[in-house]
């Protein structure tokens, strides 16, 4: 695995403020569970076994990239069954960059929001046998 350099926010009289891409992946994780109509990130195996001992991973199912364009962040989300699915992934995007640029004052090249699945109503019982 790469190690990806840190963010350089601030580099004045004061010193200097760097960002680690791990955090941009857990504000980013943290702005979209936010949004109304999300059910869930897709995590990793990793994660899973994170979860498993009671931890929550933040930054299950977010990507941060940095290029020379920019910052890139992938989303890999599960949605609620009914739902818009371009409005929530909107959402998620605009939520997402206003907490970033709040947090961080970085801009944000893209925000990929990559839907893997429907969560079906729980509720919602199978055919009857008779």
């Amino acid at each position: 695995m790469s190690e990806q350099p840190l963010l350089n926010v601030s580099d004045d009289n004061l010193g200097k403020v760097e960002i680690a891409p791990e955090v941009i992946e857990v504000i980013a994780g943290l702005a979209a569970s936010e949004v109304d109509g999300l059910y869930a990130m897709r995590g990793n195996f990793a994660s899973g076994v994170v979860e498993r001992f009671g931890k929550k991973s933040h930054s299950k199912g977010v990507k941060v990239e940095l290029t020379d364009n920019g910052i890139v962040i992938d989303l890999y989300v599960i949605l609620q069954f009914g739902i818009s699915i371009p409005n929530v992934a909107q959402m998620i995007q605009s939520n997402i960059r206003q907490t970033l640029k709040n947090m961080t004052a970085l801009e944000i090249d893209e925000i990929n929001v990559h839907v893997v699945g429907i969560q079906m109503d729980a509720t919602e019982e199978g055919p009857e046998n008779n």
